[in-house]
């Protein structure tokens, strides 16, 4: 089978996304739960513990609490109570701290902190899966054993108000409910006033028992403006009123005799200093926890918070209700709530909570009985039994409060040991399923790294044996052994694999399909080893004699692809890789420069008429051009590499990235200051002005009138939304959501679009006319740049004016002029993808990802545009240099026509080989400390980027000049 390079290229892309699909599947693994179905119920409880002969009672303490509210304030970081700035964020709230009847603390949150996933901690006391993070844009119902079905169970009458990610999650078990959507971020102030209507009519009534409350107001304004925004203390102290109109009626409500009540005010993560979540940083895990009751002593004066886990307010909330711990919880109670029961009570509630834990443990570790928590339950529920026969027996000595207390401690330790143990085995690993993703993605690499001869020659097609192969006894020898390996595993696996649940067609296909590639994989390379380096057709990286040469700029950039790819191992590099592509991208702009000099000076010196041919004009005919406008284009192709760099430094002041440096003040810092937004909107005016003039040039007329009103509603937008300021108007001026003005930009980003594949597909279809077509192709690309620059917020406009200098300058005067080829202008194009990708604000933290463009012009939540247009901001530098590559390799008439064939050949492989690599690294780390916080987000941008990778070589397919077509 004979494949153009693109088409083999793409195949390969499209296949090899398969197989990271695949992969991730088994290596985001199911989170630690019981093998028992059933959930926990009342009669699952032990007996209480004593020793010698006479029977267990099974007594068990009355429930601590009458009824509960739970006030999650969604993205409470912990310093918003608690900090310098809490008393006069939330002044009642600090005050219940600092002197009330309540316990403090700092919540950890474990990673992805993003809402659907903490709410599954809250509620069922586990960990949820690090894969929530994307099942979190559409959270399923929650079927394992949890909070809120035992409060049900119970007959618990449960009112909930707030985000709908609650009401998905727990379909029919609230006895009323209003949800609100958590996606429009746009939105900070409905989303909360829809709860707080509820709120007086609910707290009048006494039909219920427990009363939810979700508001995502604060979480909206930190995706808008970050955690220093204006409008964080009047949202919080809007909170403090709630609060404290809660506790008030509580108070107010409290009858002598009855059972207290508990108010629970909680975050379900934090937000970091970019207003985001979703990663690991200390700003995004610290959440406020406090908790309320007079069942508690109250506080002399301000006490530094302790330090729990989140997942430890699930088994403190079941047992305070008298409910039974969700099986699955790691979580352990919290004494404090236990201060002022009896000493048997509290042991009892310590001893239901460590034998929960030991059923877990033993249930999810083979070798549990070396673990030291259980042991130490072991000897903690022996001494418990000896004490409770000292206490049956009558015993009031202070020995028996001694040894109470001693059995206490015993316990508190023992959880603490179970529960670590049990956190650290966040899940089992599917090894079937990520070594079969890894086995169908390695293969495909193997077969691209294979086929580089042929895809990079002349002819720019590649030679498969596919029907040779099918036809071949190997091949169905490879199919029976591969059956019979899936057909063992699936049959003696321990634990279930995702792999061995598909079809039994769909498996076929993948073990014939695997097969096929190994066969093809030993005839390609069979038929590479007698030929050697020799083979048909020129290739960019021959040298007239026939054998291979590798100029100084190939071994730089092939040098640099395989270090950065390298450099994945570790941690430290992975969370700071863009200082990786800075330094790729400054040394390759000085390799550059060398190569002008070379080009410019040295070789003119051996050749007095080589300028000529090194300088060719745009007529081809070098004596039209006049002496002074060579010379100029001379010392710009110089000043280009120089400039370059320049730019290149500003750009990584604007935004700090990473982890290590991430916290320090930038340049986007001061600009969005509201002292400073007049120099904003300056700066974002004079950006917008640049862009129209670098855009514009290639465009039809239409397209500029469309581009220039595009550019003026993307300035008006940024005004609507409080960004940036006209001059007619205040700083003060009340901020709006700014619909339809974006809508006022989508509309002539349809037009600029259509007007361009109009001019495509006239050129493709009814005429064979190159300038068409190269218009069309740069009028798409202007659709692209007008709607980035609606998504990017103002301060990163000048990323995207300076990406659109450099690529104007570098294909005028360097990619052109110094006739690099199409592989090596690919591969600068992806370095330069990837620099911008960091120099947007960009990390390889989940927290990074801006979600609020997701809504640019949107009413409410619609998954589909959400999405698009989040990964269009998110990637935005890869793809417009990408795209830029299609629209300068297609536009060149000087270029062969298998440029385009080639340029997608190279950016496959590219995205190919760190993939693969990484997919094998992160199998190796799995059990690395950092797996969850560092190298499992990087794998899911990879697998993100490898994605669009294989959506932009569809587009050079569809874009390659056809063989029978011909120029104009």
């Amino acid at each position: 089978m004979r494949l153009r390079s693109s088409v083999f290229a793409c195949l390969v892309l499209l296949f090899e996304v398969a197989g990271v699909a695949l992969f991730l599947r088994g290596f985001f693994p199911v989170p630690v739960k019981s093998s028992f179905s059933s959930k926990s119920r009342l009669a699952d409880f032990p007996a209480e513990p004593l020793a010698g002969s006479s029977p267990n009672s099974s007594r068990l303490p009355r429930p601590l609490f009458r009824r509960v509210v739970l006030m999650l304030v969604d993205a409470l970081r912990e310093d918003f109570v608690f900090g310098a700035d809490g008393g006069s964020y939330m002044p009642y709230t600090r005050h219940l701290v600092e002197k009330g009847s309540s316990h403090s603390f700092v919540a950890k949150a474990r990673p992805p902190t993003v809402t659907m996933p903490r709410i599954k901690a809250l509620t069922t006391g586990s960990i949820p899966g690090f894969i929530d993070v994307v099942m979190n844009l559409n959270s399923p119902a929650l079927v394992e054993d949890n909070l809120i079905w035992q409060a049900k169970t119970a007959g618990k009458r449960i009112v909930f108000y707030g985000d709908d990610t609650w009401v998905r999650l727990f379909p029919k078990h609230f006895m009323e409910y209003d949800g609100t959507t958590s996606f429009f971020v746009s939105d900070y102030t409905e989303v909360d006033n829809n709860v707080t209507r509820h709120l007086d009519s609910t707290l009048k009534r006494d039909d219920w028992d427990i009363l939810i409350l979700h508001y995502l107001g604060l979480d909206h304004i930190g995706h808008i403006s970050g955690p220093h925004s204006s409008l964080v203390q009047p949202k919080l102290l809007e909170m403090d009123d709630i609060l404290k109109k809660i506790h008030s009626s509580l108070v107010s409500k409290e009858t002598e005799g009855s059972l207290p009540y508990l108010l629970v005010l909680c975050g379900d993560h934090g937000m970091s200093e970019t207003g985001s979540h979703g990663g690991s940083s200390e700003p995004e895990v610290n959440t406020a926890l406090l908790l309320i009751s007079p069942a508690f002593k109250r506080k002399a004066g301000m006490e530094k918070p302790g330090v729990v886990e989140q997942v430890d307010l699930a088994p403190t909330l079941a047992l305070g209700l008298g409910l039974p711990i969700s099986q699955n919880s790691v979580g352990r109670v919290i004494p404090g709530i236990l201060e002022e029961t009896s000493l048997r009570d509290q042991l009892r509630f310590l001893h239901l909570n460590g034998h929960q834990l030991s059923c877990l443990l033993r249930d999810s570790m083979p070798d549990y009985e070396k673990e030291a928590g259980f042991e130490q339950f072991r000897v903690a529920e022996k001494a418990h039994g000896s004490w409770m026969k000292l206490y049956l027996e009558g015993n009031t000595s202070e020995v028996l409060t001694n040894m109470g207390k001693k059995v206490l401690k015993q316990y508190l330790e023992a959880l603490a040991a179970m529960s670590s143990a049990l956190s650290k085995q966040l899940g089992k690993y599917d090894m079937y399923s990520m070594i079969a993703g890894m086995v169908f993605v390695f293969q495909l690499l193997l077969v691209l790294l294979l086929a580089m001869p042929e895809a990079l020659s002349g002819a720019a097609a590649v030679d498969l044996p596919v029907l040779s192969s099918l036809l071949s006894l190997p091949f169905y020898l490879l199919c029976l052994l591969l059956a019979s390996v899936h057909v063992l595993v699936c049959t003696s696996a321990e634990s279930s694999c995702y792999f061995c649940s598909l079809s039994w067609g769909l498996v076929f296909a993948a073990v014939a399909f695997s097969s096929a590639m190994f066969c093809i994989l030993i005839s390609v390379a069979t038929r590479r080893l007698p030929v050697g380096p020799t083979i048909h057709g020129k290739s960019p990286m021959r040298s007239s004699g026939g054998e291979w040469s590798l100029s100084e700029l190939d071994v730089l950039l092939l040098a640099g692809t395989v270090g950065h790819t390298l450099s994945l191992a570790a941690s430290s590099f992975v969370e700071e890789e863009h200082q990786t592509w800075y330094f790729l991208l400054n040394t390759l702009c000085l390799a550059v420069f060398q190569d002008v000099c070379r080009k410019y000076f040295r070789e003119q010196r051996g050749s007095g008429d080589e300028e000529d041919h090194l300088l060719p004009s745009k007529d081809s005919h070098s004596s039209a051009h006049p002496k002074p406008e060579i010379i100029s284009e001379k010392w710009l192709a110089l000043a280009t590499p120089p400039f370059t760099l320049v730019c290149c430094r500003l750009l990584r002041s604007l935004n700090q990235t990473g982890v290590q440096w991430a916290h320090l003040p930038d340049v986007s810092h001061w600009l969005n200051s509201s002292e400073h937004k007049t120099v904003l909107s300056l700066l974002s005016a004079f950006c917008l002005l640049l862009i129209y003039l670098l855009v514009q040039r290639r465009c039809s007329l239409v397209s500029k009138v469309a581009l220039a009103l595009g550019l003026l509603g993307v300035y008006s937008y940024r005004a609507a939304v409080g960004n940036v300021l006209f001059p007619w108007q205040h700083s003060n001026r009340t901020a709006t959501k700014g619909t339809v003005e974006a809508r006022f930009v989508y509309v002539f980003v349809l037009g600029i679009l259509f007007s361009g594949t109009k001019d495509l597909l006239r050129s493709q279809i009814i005429t064979a006319d190159a300038k068409l077509k190269s218009r069309g192709l740069w009028e798409i690309y202007g659709g692209l740049v007008l709607v980035v620059s609606l998504l990017f917020r103002a301060h990163n406009l000048p990323v995207l004016c300076c990406g659109l200098l450099i690529q104007t300058l570098m294909a005028q005067f360097i990619w052109k002029r110094l006739h690099y080829d199409a592989a090596q202008t690919t591969i600068m194009h992806y370095w330069f993808g990837q620099a911008f990708f960091y120099f947007q604000g960009n990390s390889n933290n989940i927290g990074t990802v801006d979600i609020s463009v997701g809504f640019v012009g949107l009413e409410s939540y619609i998954e589909a545009p959400a999405i698009v247009l989040t990964a269009l901001s998110t990637y935005a530098g890869p793809l417009l240099w990408a795209c830029h590559l299609v629209c300068y390799l297609s536009s060149e008439r000087e270029r062969s026509p298998v440029a385009l064939s080639h340029g997608c050949y190279c950016l496959a492989l590219l995205r190919s080989v760190p993939a693969a690599a990484y997919i094998v690294l992160v199998t190796a780390l799995r059990y690395h400390l950092f797996i969850w916080s560092v190298f499992s987000p990087k794998l899911l941008y990879e697998s993100m980027h490898l994605l669009l990778t294989a959506g932009v070589c569809l587009f050079f397919i569809a874009m390659e000049q056809s063989p029978g077509s011909s120029k104009s």
